[in-house]
């Protein structure tokens, strides 16, 4: 038996042509997390429902002209990464190029939900890469945090770092700005059990 010699990625769009060839089970979820391909099983009942929930409430505060998405791929070159969501905001022009991601800059509203295995991506990495690609609102919904189940809500992101941020237990209401300016009843969330 041999070793198989992995030759190291050169450049994004070497690293890009890796993320869209890889096969993955279905209903996993791949991405480019600073520079890593990444293959994540499919989400808990509790992290659906979470998700489900919260588009509920977007959908009130939204036109036709904007869509809600589960499934997109964002881009984000500076950060040598391509992340799905899961939940992104976006004008439905953005969707109107070929491929199947769109920049980062493009979205209204980003929300992830943690899961137990990568929580730390959501809370760090990809914080940091959405806070680089300018998104106005980044959503961090952590039913797994240590202090408790939370959620915050990031906002104006400057210099590659959110310049505020607002966190509320579940339970509490968070008040997302304009373009949507709703309150989100986080006491609809389930909270994780065991």
């Amino acid at each position: 038996m041999s070793a198989a010699i992995v030759e190291p990625v050169t450049g994004w769009e070497e690293l890009v042509r890796i993320w869209e060839e890889t096969d993955a089970p279905e209903g996993c979820k791949v991405e480019i997390i600073e520079g890593i391909v990444t293959v994540a099983p499919p989400p808990a009942n509790d992290h659906n429902d979470t998700a489900d929930e919260l588009q509920r409430v977007l959908y009130g505060s939204i036109g036709r002209d904007v869509g809600i998405y589960q499934t997109q791929g964002i881009s984000l070159p500076d950060s040598m990464g391509i992340y799905i969501p899961d939940i992104v905001v976006l004008p439905k022009t953005a969707l109107r190029q070929p491929g199947n991601r769109v920049p980062a800059a493009e979205a209204l509203l980003i929300a992830e939900i943690t899961s137990p295995n990568n929580a730390e991506h959501d809370r760090k990495k990809k914080l940091w890469g959405y806070a680089h690609a300018d998104v106005p609102l980044y959503l961090l919904i952590d039913p797994h945090a240590c202090a408790g189940p939370t959620i915050t809500l990031y906002s104006s992101p400057e210099n590659g770092s959110y310049r505020e941020s607002t966190a509320v237990p579940f339970g509490k209401a968070v008040t997302l700005p304009e373009p949507f300016g709703i309150v989100v009843d986080t006491g609809v969330f389930p909270v994780p059990q065991g």
